[in-house]
């Protein structure tokens, strides 16, 4: 008897969290940031200062960017343990480059501020599925993606939003194909406060 009723649950999902950040910077900072002495990345350029958000210039941006921090630890993680900013550095994509896949190592979360106007047409971030090498490679026929087995979903930013992402997850950033650069600031986060439990003898405090 062929099966006519069936249901599938979804069990788990990777959250991406989004806010527009446009009061937290000021033209003086954007310039400041533009100027920043930049070094050769793999693909794009990355600025020399990689603690970015450390500096006093910058302040008004890392208080914005604590604050999606709290939210996104409370309200999407549920945790009570604190985010921080670990490292931060600014990113240049010029006309013909993107960014090559990755993922960050020694951060829970990890985000994208485009403190700037976007260039059009807007490259886009690209998350991938899995973040290690899969054996068996399935195609998925094209008119049958959906949320189980699509193996890359893509994100538009807009100019100012600041997204908030797992650092686990692979990702990659589509090529700029205007003629202007793109432009934007990045940032790894870890957690301080009491971990595990003392009962458990788990406990640990960061």
């Amino acid at each position: 008897m062929p099966i006519k009723n069936y249901d599938v649950q979804p069990l788990f999902a990777e959250p991406i969290f989004r806010t527009n950040i446009a009061d937290a910077i000021t033209s003086e900072q954007v310039e400041y940031v533009k100027n920043l002495k930049m070094v050769q990345n793999k693909v794009n350029q990355i600025s020399e200062n990689l603690y970015l958000l450390e500096e006093p210039e910058m302040k008004s941006v890392k208080d914005a960017v604590q604050e999606a921090l709290d939210i996104y630890a409370m309200e999407v993680m549920g945790i009570s343990q604190k985010l921080y900013v670990t490292q931060s550095w600014s990113l240049i994509s010029y006309p013909s480059v993107g960014m090559h896949g990755h993922s960050h190592s020694n951060s829970l979360v990890s985000g994208s501020f485009y403190f700037t106007k976007l260039p059009e047409p807007i490259a886009g971030m690209v998350f991938g599925r899995h973040n290690s090498y899969q054996q068996l490679e399935l195609i998925t026929e094209p008119e049958k993606n959906n949320i189980y087995n699509v193996n890359m979903n893509l994100v538009m930013p807009n100019t100012h939003d600041l997204l908030l992402f797992p650092s686990g997850l692979q990702h990659f950033v589509q090529v700029n194909e205007a003629t202007e650069p793109r432009y934007s600031i990045a940032f790894n986060t870890f957690i301080k406060g009491r971990l595990g439990s003392f009962k458990d003898v788990s406990e640990l405090f960061l």
